[in-house]
């Protein structure tokens, strides 16, 4: 499939995105979100500010990729992640991750962290929608522990009809996704916002719903 048209089917999930995630299950892998407490995500992404930097393993590309989501579509189902009484998982690709995902899609390799968004973002405001609500798992709050316990399991996501698979290997986490000529994401930073009904785990590639 070209990238040209696999583009177009992204942007067309996405606007399923929204159904799914109302639609999913409020309770947590543990059945006691209850307990946990309501710290949203894009309030853990917005903690150190929205200016891009040097830094490869924090969350400046995927923090401007959300907000730029929710100017252009205030109803986006993306939303739900700055709803902490909302229990979800998310898998954040770190800026590196990003930079990979521009490289692969255009043959060039970036270091400036706003070139990688300028590209990411003149895919689409649609496109960007749905490859964040693929990294999205609703109803669920899965830490690490949890995880490793799930060997096989497969995870569906907050884009309509689109799942992942968790691979346990030697303890480690991979996120076998819908490309099988990239390389699979890893967990790189596990359990960021733990105690929270929307937990997260940082990763070291962009999760792709499809072949690209």
């Amino acid at each position: 499939m070209s990238v040209r048209r696999t583009f177009a089917v992204l942007s067309a999930a996405a606007l399923m995105g929204t159904a799914a995630v109302a639609g999913a299950s409020a309770a947590s892998a543990d059945d006691h979100s209850d307990d946990l407490g309501n710290r949203s995500l894009a309030m853990v992404l917005a903690k150190d500010g929205s200016g891009f930097d040097r830094n490869p393993w924090d969350y400046d590309i995927l923090d401007n990729a959300v907000q730029a989501v929710l100017k252009a579509k205030p109803e986006s189902a993306v939303a739900v992640l700055a709803d902490g009484d909302v229990p979800l998982t998310a898998f954040l690709p770190n800026d590196l991750a990003f930079r990979r995902l521009a490289a692969d899609l255009t043959g060039t390799w970036s270091g400036s962290e706003e070139d990688v968004f300028t590209r990411v973002a003149g895919v689409g405001v649609d496109t960007v929608e749905a490859v964040l609500l693929y990294h999205v798992v609703p109803g669920m709050t899965i830490d690490s522990r949890a995880a490793k316990k799930a060997d096989g399991t497969n995870l569906d996501t907050a884009l309509a009809g689109k799942s992942f698979t968790v691979d346990v290997r030697d303890g480690r986490i991979v996120l076998v996704d819908g490309d099988p000529d990239d390389a699979n994401a890893r967990v790189v930073a596990p359990d960021i916002n733990k105690g929270n009904a929307q937990i997260a785990h940082g990763i070291s590639r962009v999760l792709r719903p499809m072949d690209l």
